[in-house]
């Protein structure tokens, strides 16, 4: 089992995180977060923790900007890309669980000198590789850059801060996102247009600008002046080192093209000569590089294919990551746990649907729709497994009629389930309490 890092004395009475991680030092620090070097107690793996206090984020709009990386990051498995493991959370605090990239930042290694054209082209290659998997999956980064690329043990390249991501649901009408973010020296021209862009398009520039300080060592657009150096963006005007080959000059014009709809794809890629020298395509299994969270619980009308319910999906389901009302009773709806199966609680629920002379309609997700026959009312429920014994039940209004919906439900429906197994109807609030008598929450 590895030696832990030990901490720096300013965080030596941090000891561990649930009894689950043990705290070593610091590795990276943020305006709302920092970052741990931490080991797992029981396995020994060694992870990084990036704990984000939820009081620095009241007020900044970010709340949603957290909750939206850890969506995004639990979709993502791919080896070139930082694995989250795990999201845990306290009333104060928010606790990423992480690869641990031993390598660091390409950054701190570029820093120190340009690199060879082989070399860039391999780190290209890994790069191409993660950025074209998150387009698949419908993620656009949007701040890609040296610093948040970072090299394991073996020099391999895994990307990082999924923090400015977008996904799809984000796309206005017009087809396009419109957030304005990113590194300046990074940023594509038509983000500064300021008329809505393309993300895979945007990530795609910002390879470009990667490739070039690979190659050249130094950035293609700089300036002191902030303003001249976004006017050189916008003109596209940079010039390539004379050391550079004629191949790559060409590729990077493709990728550094200020107009978006002829710069080079990600597939057109594929087919540069420069690009395609040594380029092999990295082939792996999604399920050796995470656990599968998914967000979709499908299942047959029996409930019988489930997913478990996930930390991530529990997140997904709370408000402004407060988890402490994740359970309880809402406007129109309820959500308590139960000590059952999903498939013997559709069955209590069909039964007495029918009963009631209910229309029964199975959803997609794993649940029931029922309704009156004149279709003026409805009750949707919908049931997520927590653990083999354990399952969340999601019950909804549909229409106007809470005179009928609580009787149906208050006085037949719930019952029933009740008498499944035991019940909570909220989560505790306290802390969670440690064996350790010296733990205390990361500052």
């Amino acid at each position: 089992m590895p030696e832990i890092e030990r901490a720096s004395p300013d965080v030596a009475a941090v000891t561990s995180i649930f009894g689950k991680y043990e705290l070593g030092r610091v590795v990276g620090c943020g305006a709302f977060a920092k970052v741990y070097y931490a080991r797992n107690v029981q396995t020994g793996q060694s992870v990084a923790v990036k704990i984000i206090n939820k009081k620095k984020l009241k007020g900044t709009g970010l709340a949603e900007n957290v909750k939206l990386e850890i969506i995004i990051m639990s979709r993502l498995h791919h080896p070139h890309i930082v694995r989250l493991h795990e999201v845990l959370a306290t009333k104060t605090k928010i606790y990423f669980v992480m690869d641990f990239v031993r390598g660091g930042e390409l950054f701190a290694k570029i820093s120190k000198g340009r690199f060879s054209e082989d070399l860039s082209r391999r780190y290209f290659h890994q790069l191409i590789s993660a950025v074209g998997y998150c387009h698949s999956r419908g993620v656009f980064h949007r701040d890609l850059k040296p610093e948040n690329l970072l090299l394991d043990e073996n020099g391999n390249l895994k990307v990082s801060d999924f923090g400015l991501s977008a996904v799809t649901n984000q796309i206005r009408s017009d087809g396009l996102l419109h957030t304005l973010c990113g590194t300046p020296a990074y940023v594509a021209p038509e983000v500064l247009a300021k008329r809505g862009y393309d993300g895979a398009k945007v990530d795609v520039w910002s390879c470009g600008v990667v490739l070039f300080v690979l190659a050249a060592g130094y950035l293609p657009f700089n300036d002191q002046n902030l303003m001249v150096m976004y006017r050189k963006i916008y003109k596209g005007e940079y010039k390539c080192p004379r050391w550079m080959s004629p191949g790559l000059q060409r590729f990077l014009s493709k990728l550094l093209d200020t107009n978006p709809e002829t710069r080079i794809t990600i597939d057109g890629m594929t087919r540069d000569p420069w690009f395609r020298k040594g380029y092999k395509e990295i082939k792996f299994h999604e399920e050796d590089y995470g656990y599968g969270h998914g967000f979709g619980f499908k299942c047959r009308c029996d409930g019988s294919k489930v997913l478990n319910l996930n930390a991530f999906d529990i997140i997904s389901f709370s408000s402004g990551l407060n988890l402490s009302g994740l359970f309880g009773k809402f406007d129109g709806s309820e959500r308590f746990v139960v000590r059952e199966s999903p498939k013997r609680i559709l069955k209590v629920v069909k039964k007495i649907g029918v009963a009631e002379g209910m229309a029964l309609r199975w959803k997609k997700e794993c649940g029931v729709e029922l309704e009156e026959l004149n279709g003026k009312f409805g009750i949707e429920i919908e049931v997520y497994r927590l653990t083999e014994k354990v399952a969340m039940v999601e019950v909804r209004r549909r229409g106007n009629n809470a005179a009928t919906f609580s009787d149906l439900w208050n006085n037949k429906l719930k019952p029933q389930l009740l008498l499944c197994g035991a019940t909570t109807s909220h989560l505790d609030e306290r802390e969670p309490e440690s064996s350790h008598s010296n733990e205390r929450e990361p500052e």
